[in-house]
């Protein structure tokens, strides 16, 4: 099934997620976290993408921004991801592809879904069996949204900033959101909308931006429509 047009606009957040080819590993050591993280705050600046939260894996990539030209997030990760790739054959004395294709990316409605995704986000290392507390892993964005840490890749969105009237209170009720792990039908929806190019939030939202871009943006149903086999024998 063909993938689904890329969708992007102007101040609408998206979900991203970049995977290694194969899910290779694409972080073999700290130093290249780092790398890829300075390179990223570069580049977020350069485009005028506010990154939100972020995670770095072994062999992926998580990311919430927000761009303020249609065009802007493609132009970012097509700039780091080049960069980086020359970084790492270089490093490691290799050659040709390192990313799975073209990075995977959906619009996400804020007043539903954007706080979610940012805990999905933070969270991955959690569920992958490397730390019991988000806080414990240092690459990604909770030890700056939940603790304070100062960073030059993040910029908060207007959602987070409402958590509360001061640093320390905003912090403090993010820190609370993260008393339960993401699941369930949550789980499910935000992992499809990103895999397969869909709009994260509800059916209000998805209209919108539907008619606002002209384009199919809901999973199609499997299998031949109704009523095609009538029609075949008619022709």
């Amino acid at each position: 099934m063909p993938r689904k047009p890329r969708v992007s606009l102007p101040g609408v957040p998206e979900h991203i997620i970049q995977r290694g080819n194969n899910r290779q590993i694409i972080f073999a050591s700290n130093e290249d976290m780092q790398a890829y993280v300075t390179w990223l705050a570069d580049y977020a600046q350069q485009f005028d993408v506010a990154v939100h939260a972020w995670v770095l894996m072994t062999n992926h990539v998580h990311l919430l921004c927000t761009p303020k030209s249609s065009g802007a997030i493609s132009t970012m990760m097509q700039s780091v991801g080049r960069r980086y790739v020359q970084y790492f054959n270089r490093r490691y004395q290799r050659s040709g592809t390192l990313w799975e294709g073209r990075f995977r990316s959906c619009l996400v409605q804020e007043e539903s879904y954007l706080l979610q995704v940012y805990r999905y986000i933070e969270l991955n290392p959690v569920r992958a069996g490397m730390v019991t507390d988000p806080a414990d892993y240092s690459w990604s964005s909770y030890q700056s949204n939940g603790l304070g840490k100062q960073t030059k890749l993040l910029l908060p969105h207007p959602l987070y900033l409402r958590l509360g009237t001061t640093d320390k209170e905003r912090q403090q009720h993010y820190r609370a959101l993260f008393k339960h792990q993401v699941e369930g039908k949550l789980l499910e929806d935000i992992r499809k909308a990103a895999n397969k190019g869909l709009v994260l939030g509800n059916e209000r939202f998805v209209g919108e931006v539907e008619a606002l871009t002209s384009k199919p943006l809901r999973e199609g149903k499997r299998g031949r429509r109704i009523g095609w086999r009538k029609e075949n024998a008619l022709n």
